[in-house]
């Protein structure tokens, strides 16, 4: 069962690495936010701002994930998604750090407090996807501060440390966003 100090643990570290991935995103200039590396692959080709504007994302879908699993353990996450964003990746280059930033603020608040509201045999719970397998509550929250790790280093323009267990190959996530935005404007 997992422990009130696992639980500190993950809210100091998500608190830790989010400020990090903050920081660096606030040490951009405008220029900047809106490059891409040389040679890059998949989501390092986002440039800050898209970076950021999927971290947004993500974060709707963790949380989302997480409710599924409080609600049912066990649950199959197919089909579970977060609630859309103000700002999506495709539009994000057009909008500031800052805005991308105030909206990674308000979206961690909510977070922190969906954890709170948590009893400990909530984080055993568990749910299953079809790219991570079965995981419990307290793994799927953990994967907010790798993930920020993740996209931190890449905002530098560094290759991360961490990268993400997936069960097969990694899959494309710029190309699958690029490929959805345009079967959503075919109407397809």
């Amino acid at each position: 069962m997992a422990t009130r100090e696992q639980v500190d643990e993950l809210v100091a570290k998500m608190k830790e690495q989010r400020d990090e991935l903050l920081a660096a995103a606030r040490s951009l200039s405008p220029e900047d936010a809106l490059r891409v590396p040389v040679d890059a692959e998949g989501e390092e080709q986002w440039t800050a701002l898209e970076q950021l504007a999927h971290l947004w994302e993500m974060e709707r879908s963790y949380d989302a994930w997480v409710k599924a699993a409080l609600q049912q353990d066990g649950v199959d996450l197919r089909g579970v998604r977060g609630e859309p964003v103000a700002i999506p990746i495709e539009q994000a280059n057009g909008r500031t750090i800052g805005e991308l930033v105030h909206a990674l603020e308000l979206e961690r608040a909510y977070t922190h407090g969906l954890i709170d509201g948590m009893p400990l045999e909530a984080f055993d719970r568990t749910a299953v996807s079809p790219m991570f397998g079965s995981l419990t509550v307290l793994q799927w929250l953990r994967s907010f501060y790798r993930h920020d790790r993740q996209h931190g280093a890449q905002i530098l323009g560094r290759k991360s440390d961490y990268q993400p267990n997936f069960k097969g190959s990694e899959p494309n996530q710029r190309r699958a966003r690029i490929e959805e935005v345009a079967r959503r404007q075919s109407g397809g």
